[in-house]
């Protein structure tokens, strides 16, 4: 299971490299709360979405979009496209 949120020890998204064929839970908590820290403890690690400037949050449907379109790219298309 991956969370996606801010944490201690989070790898920044764009290092985050999936290996074709593992399958994973991820989890998005939501913008003021954040995922929980019991679920935070049951994750196999947290990825995290870069961020610049004051407003450290970005809209749960934001984000998924950015992650998704992450590992698919990651996933699915030839090195240099």
């Amino acid at each position: 299971m991956l969370a996606v949120e801010q944490a201690q020890g989070s790898t920044p998204l764009q290092q985050f490299v999936p290996q074709q064929g593992e399958k994973w839970a991820l989890v998005f908590g939501n913008e003021v709360e954040g995922v929980s820290e019991g679920v935070m403890q049951l994750a196999d690690a947290a990825l995290e979405i870069p961020q610049w400037g004051t407003k450290h949050s970005l809209n749960v449907a934001v984000s998924m979009g950015i992650v998704l379109w992450s590992l698919v790219e990651k996933l699915h298309l030839p090195e240099g496209q």
